[in-house]
């Protein structure tokens, strides 16, 4: 057995046809699908905030920010098709991201990643720690702190 250096844990999540990643200690929670207030004169891939327990997080649309397809009810197994957010640590501020499906959350073995090839699914490398080859495909494990640079952090966090 591995040590424990040597392994993690990745919530996983579905986002248009791929399966994304993002390590356990990065997100704070997940949320089934709210209400959404949209914020004028935000980036175009802020959907707008929503109110967590008093705490106001700005919701990030990664399809839009990556021009992603959209999982529709027609692909997906209808009866676990179910949106949400998943609320990440980002820097030290509380960030939403919007997700088509959860899917479970998986141990990796830090021995299992690998570099992701020069384009995949229209998200650039940079933001892309590596890719887990599994049985049934690929998981991509997200870099969320490279997400976005820090200007845009901040214009996301200023619109709440």
């Amino acid at each position: 057995m591995a040590d424990s250096d040597s392994q993690f844990q990745l919530v996983t999540f579905q986002l248009g046809e791929e399966l994304y990643g993002v390590d356990i200690m990065d997100v704070k929670e997940i949320v089934k699908i709210q209400e959404v207030r949209p914020i004028p004169n935000a980036p175009y891939y802020v959907e707008g905030i929503f109110n967590l327990r008093r705490e106001i997080i700005p919701i990030i649309n990664l399809h839009k920010r990556f021009r992603l397809k959209k999982l529709s009810a027609i692909e997906s197994d209808v009866s676990d098709f179910e949106g949400g957010f998943i609320i990440l640590n980002i820097q030290g501020n509380k960030v939403g991201i919007i997700i088509d499906r959860i899917a479970r959350v998986v141990t990796i073995n830090t021995a299992d990643i690998k570099a992701p090839p020069q384009m995949l699914s229209g998200i650039g490398t940079e933001y892309i720690r590596g890719v887990i080859r599994r049985e049934n495909g690929y998981i991509i494990m997200l870099d969320i702190n490279r997400l976005f640079d820090p200007n845009e952090l901040r214009k996301i966090i200023d619109v709440k």
